[in-house]
């Protein structure tokens, strides 16, 4: 098992009376990227600070690189906060190598660096600007490059994606693959599900405080199960037609003449068998559309629709 460059064990925070974070314990391993998700208010901002050694748990332990949040520790960290923030008169180049010089670089390596990410992100021609004179977006991405201005061996990134419009956050995906390919440890905050399904291949859930899902993107799906829908004719009992099989058809509301079925698959088969099961059947197909999972759809299986109602719906756009 690689070393955890984070880890949480029993984490416990409380507010006064409110419990904020409740008994929380998970890794991140060297060399993952980890999705760290759930609504507004569930505690992932809580655990993070935690995490660092900003706030220190009720209960439990924390630890990076398998030792407690002390300063040799952190400066292997790069931190994005959630609540933004830049020196409105400086410019892009010496806030950049400001926070490189913070993090333990020299004065001429971190000049370089700053040059280095801001022709990168084709923020070059702005580097001696006032932040106070660059759009938000632009403002934005200064703040995530001295972020990653020391070459960080782990990134925390905490609701990265907030408040960027849609270029600027493929923009940004494409940094994270850069940095996880140059060989950080990444774990970014989200309520946007669709990043981490783009991004991760491990996730952990978060509602109301407390873990309710730890594990690999397919294992996400597997809990959730595959489904399909399939419209028929002519009145045909989908579910009588498929149940030996071992399918689940729920009926839909009839439209223009046609039927859907929800079908749910049955572990090891995807929409394809099912699809045959209902032709072998001799059921007149007139329509059939498989049914991806999503990370929303197996949040809801696990806390309700409710809970989920704070999360936003996909983004088409991005």
């Amino acid at each position: 098992m690689n070393l955890a460059a984070m880890q949480l064990e029993g984490a416990t925070k409380r507010f006064g009376a409110f419990l904020a974070v409740d008994d929380l314990s998970f890794r991140v391993p060297e060399g993952a990227i980890v999705g760290f998700l759930g609504p507004n208010g569930a505690g992932k901002s809580t655990s993070l600070r935690m995490a660092l050694g900003i706030l220190t748990p009720d209960a439990g332990r924390v630890s990076l690189f398998g030792a407690p949040p002390r300063l040799e520790m952190l400066r292997r960290v790069g931190f994005l906060p959630e609540e933004r923030g830049l020196y409105k008169k400086m410019s892009p180049h010496a806030i950049i190598t400001y926070f490189a010089r913070l993090r333990g670089m020299d004065a001429d390596p971190a000049r370089r660096r700053a040059d280095e990410l801001l022709d990168a992100a084709g923020l070059g021609e702005f580097s001696r600007s006032r932040i106070s004179k660059l759009s938000k977006g632009m403002a934005q991405k200064v703040q995530i490059l001295s972020t990653l201005a020391h070459k960080p061996d782990l990134l925390i990134l905490d609701e990265p994606f907030s408040g960027l419009d849609p270029v600027n956050q493929q923009d940004l995906e494409a940094l994270i693959r850069a940095e996880h390919a140059r060989g950080a440890t990444i774990l970014f905050s989200t309520h946007v599900m669709e990043h981490a399904e783009r991004l991760c291949e491990t996730i952990v859930m978060m509602a109301r405080g407390r873990k309710v899902f730890d594990g690999r993107l397919e294992a996400a799906y597997s809990a959730l199960g595959q489904r399909a829908r399939i419209a028929v004719t002519d009145g045909f009992d989908l579910h009588a037609a498929l149940s030996p099989a071992g399918f689940t058809a729920e009926p839909e509301p009839e439209e223009a003449g046609r039927k859907w079925w929800q079908v749910q698959l049955p572990p090891g088969c995807d929409a394809q068998d099912a699809l045959r099961a209902a032709v072998d059947k001799g059921a007149p197909i007139a329509g059939f559309a498989p049914q991806l999972a999503r990370l929303r759809d197996v949040f809801v299986s696990l806390v309700g629709e409710a809970e989920a109602l704070e999360l936003p719906r996909q983004e088409s756009s991005t």
